[in-house]
């Protein structure tokens, strides 16, 4: 038997350098003065009397935190201002996008797929959708200045929507992959417990703080740093130490081609502690530590909640560098701890940070999303293992670059 996971060699140094400090007190406007008594000629100078921002006051029928920050934001047809009378769009705003219901769905079969085959990245591209595709970061950034209280909320609001997409696909996952034994779920259990900690923490502690900016800035951030780790990891010493992995994937990949029975030689488990577990996988031992996975799932939920993701973009570096899986086993092990991770965040970000939503977009999502995910087990194991990293390596590079420089320099490096 051979230990996977050299904690020698990988370290998941992540750390969320939180620094927002951005002033939330409402703009001050002085009232115009009364008439005052009629003044000698000499003394008649008078500053012309200023005019008070006209604002909505009040919620025009939205929920929540979402309705509190519509009250306060400035009345208009301009950028960064609500016009009560426009059509309703996204949120159940007047004068937000009107968003094609074929292009919701298209792109959350996209999600679903990517995230059930991959077991990551589903958040990422359901992120994708809300801020680029579906236009809504351009709109949420026009409030950046007339009214932060609401460009927080939406922010909110997308971090929660993005979680929901990778929420059902977790579930279709973990469903094919444990019926075909492809999920280790004593790891994914551990990795879970951490993540309910991780996720509570920063929902809660973020909800309403962060402009979307620095959500996007952040979000690239981590996506990048994924990307280069992958980059990593298909180098001559990168690769070192994976044979183990290597040879259960060929095994794995040859039983396919043979059209033979995958679940007879697939995840069983050999022994359970605390401190060490072992499982097998076509014929091959891994290794791994229940207490450490619990701290890698704290960790990794904190920055997933954080940017409004499922973490799937994180778990599978874990799970294939620290502890040494194959692919075939990291999708459906990732799926599990992201859907424990799912419950906690959105809940929280419901509860406590008062995110809206817009459930007719959800549903619309959850539909494509269900039909992406029941294709992305059936198709995966026709992929090579390593074309599968290097979709991810190109999703990674691209998504973080555009996001990094579009929230941090105010403009995309990349087309998007």
């Amino acid at each position: 038997m051979k230990q996977i996971g050299s904690f020698r060699k990988w370290s998941l140094i992540l750390a969320v350098a939180a620094a927002f400090a951005l002033a939330g007190a409402d703009s001050l406007w002085a009232q115009a003065p009364a008439a005052a008594p009629a003044q000698p000629p000499a003394a008649a100078e008078q500053k012309p009397a200023e005019v008070k921002a006209k604002v909505v006051g009040n919620n025009l029928g939205l929920p929540a935190r979402l309705g509190e920050e519509i009250a306060k934001a400035p009345e208009g047809k301009g950028k960064g201002q609500i016009d009560p009378s426009a059509p309703r769009g996204v949120f159940g705003i007047p004068g937000a996008p009107q968003l094609s219901n074929v292009l919701i769905f298209l792109w959350a079969v996209w999600v679903g797929w990517v995230f059930s085959t991959v077991g990551a990245f589903g958040g990422i591209m359901a992120g994708v959708g809300h801020m680029t595709v579906y236009g809504l970061g351009d709109y949420v950034r026009t409030f950046r200045d007339t009214a932060p209280g609401l460009n927080k909320t939406l922010t909110d609001s997308i971090r929660t929507s993005n979680q929901f997409l990778v929420g059902l696909s977790s579930i279709v996952s973990v469903v094919n992959y444990l019926k075909s034994k492809r999920m280790s779920w004593p790891l994914g259990l551990a990795l879970g417990a951490g993540s309910i900690v991780g996720a509570y923490l920063a929902a809660s502690l973020t909800g309403g703080k962060v402009s979307f900016s620095q959500y996007q800035g952040w979000f690239g951030v981590f996506v990048l740093t994924v990307g280069f780790v992958l980059i990593y990891e298909l180098t001559p010493k990168g690769q070192a130490g994976k044979k183990a992995a290597k040879a259960a994937s060929q095994a794995f990949e040859k039983t396919v081609k043979e059209k033979a029975d995958i679940a007879s030689a697939g995840v069983t488990l050999k022994s359970f502690s605390i401190t060490k577990s072992t499982m097998t996988f076509f014929g091959t031992d891994f290794s791994f530590s229940p207490i450490a996975a619990f701290f890698g799932g704290v960790v990794i939920a904190a920055i997933s909640a954080f940017i409004g993701v499922g973490g799937g973009f994180l778990y599978v570096p874990y799970l294939t560098s620290i502890v040494g899986l194959p692919m075939f086993v990291v999708a459906g092990t990732s799926a599990l701890a992201v859907l424990i991770s799912m419950i906690t965040s959105i809940g929280t970000y419901i509860t406590r940070a008062g995110a809206g939503m817009d459930w007719a977009l959800v549903g619309i999502q959850l539909i494509g999303v269900f039909i992406g995910s029941m294709i992305g087990p059936r198709t995966a194991k026709y992929i090579p293992e390593k074309w599968l990293k290097l979709l991810f390596i190109v999703l990674a590079l691209y998504v973080g670059i555009g996001y990094f420089s579009r929230g941090f320099f105010g403009r995309s490096w990349v087309p998007m």
